[in-house]
């Protein structure tokens, strides 16, 4: 491994704690930025999304829910066992756990998957794959697929 492959390394690291935290603290346009204007955005059981304009249209959504769903609407995001791997100088890939909080306690958890790309300058996210392992009984997670199942029926 090389220094430019540990940058590079340090960079998607803080890129990744960056989403986590932008995303609980509702900074949707900071958080727009850290993805390609191309990227896509696969949220598990829901259909993925593209662009940033359909980016905002997910993460508003997102938002809206939980705060319709919450006293305080709380989230914290935890990510652990980020592993890298660097495919060039300009793209790399990743995977790491994902662990959420609410205001009602443990809510859900599962992994990501990443793509990531260095543009401008800067490394952003061009694919991010969520996969939900599980959710609390009576988590806002569970509420929303809940609620989704019966709309399909």
């Amino acid at each position: 491994m090389n220094v430019d492959e540990l940058i590079a390394r340090e960079h998607i690291r803080e890129l990744v704690a960056a989403y986590a935290q932008l995303a609980d603290s509702g900074r949707f346009d900071a958080l727009l930025d850290l993805f390609a204007d191309d990227a896509t955005l696969e949220p598990g059981e829901l259909p993925a999304v593209t662009g940033r304009e359909a980016l905002q249209q997910f993460f508003s959504g997102t938002n809206r829910s939980l705060v319709a769903a919450t006293t305080r609407p709380l989230i914290r995001h935890h990510v652990s066992n980020l592993r890298i791997t660097c495919e060039g100088p300009d793209a790399a890939t990743g995977a790491c756990y994902f662990f959420v909080v609410t205001e009602r306690g443990p809510d859900h958890w599962g992994r990501y998957r990443d793509r990531y790309v260095r543009t401008g300058g800067r490394w952003r996210f061009q694919r991010r794959t969520v996969r939900t392992d599980g959710c609390a009984p009576g988590s806002w997670v569970a509420e929303q697929r809940r609620a989704r199942s019966a709309q399909e029926q």
